[in-house]
């Protein structure tokens, strides 16, 4: 089932530089999503237009098929469906405690205190972090910053789950501690979209795959099709799994 798509999605960087070009795609429940491409690609900017981060120059955005709104409310309840984790984690986290960040998004929800604690926790525990409560979030490790960061995206309860190169920095054992709980995390009900330039991760991990390329998708489709396509990968600048 389409949980979000977008047609025809354009975005134009002050100074008249494109940053995407004519996007259109699908989000489908519970079906991973990878998105590929060199640097400058467009990448981290299309995932900022599926959060409401940027507004696009051209094209729509649509939530179960309605047109998403761009006022306060709209975004809002925007935000509330569909979640955001930034590469660099310390981009996102900024309160005393990890706890206390965590907390940030559904205290501005206007949840009652119980109903926010109760998520924090339950977040915390999704992502094996509850014990660094407490912890201020520039003590932790590069992981446990990354896992924090999420656990901030996952105590809004998200539908869909934007990360941006998820598993980047890490070393192969976390990377992997990682992928077992946002696999986790997808069974209990969260659709999965994340850009990577980690081909063979992708290929493991997601169910389809989008290549993108100076702003534009130059191809889609199952892992198995589109990552083992020698020609259709070197036109995004990435090398085919098996190559």
């Amino acid at each position: 089932m389409s949980l979000f798509s977008a047609e025809g999605l354009a975005y134009v960087y002050p100074g008249g530089v494109p940053a995407l070009i004519d996007v259109d795609l699908t989000i489908e429940q519970g079906r991973r999503l990878a998105i590929l491409g060199p640097n400058g690609a467009g990448k981290t900017t299309l995932l900022l237009h599926l959060n409401g981060t940027l507004r696009p120059s051209a094209g729509r955005l649509l939530l179960d098929g309605t047109p998403v709104g761009w006022d306060r409310a709209g975004l809002l309840a925007w935000r509330r469906r569909v979640g955001l984790v930034l590469q660099d984690a310390d981009d996102q986290l900024f309160a005393p405690t990890v706890f206390e960040d965590v907390s940030f998004g559904p205290m501005n929800l206007g949840l009652p205190p119980a109903e926010v604690e109760a998520r924090v926790n339950e977040a915390l525990s999704a992502l094996d972090i509850a014990d660094l409560s407490a912890r201020a979030p520039h003590m932790l490790s590069f992981g446990q910053k990354k896992r924090a960061a999420i656990a901030g995206a996952v105590a809004m309860r998200p539908e869909i789950l934007l990360l941006d190169e998820p598993t980047a920095g890490l070393d192969t054992r976390s990377a992997r501690r990682l992928l077992a709980t946002l696999e986790a995390l997808e069974a209990a009900g969260t659709t999965l979209v994340f850009t990577t330039h980690d081909v063979a991760m992708a290929h493991r991990f997601a169910h389809d795959a989008l290549l993108f390329a100076d702003g534009r998708i130059v191809a889609r489709g199952p892992v198995g099709d589109v990552l083992t396509d020698a020609a259709t990968m070197d036109r995004a600048g990435l090398d085919a799994v098996g190559a």
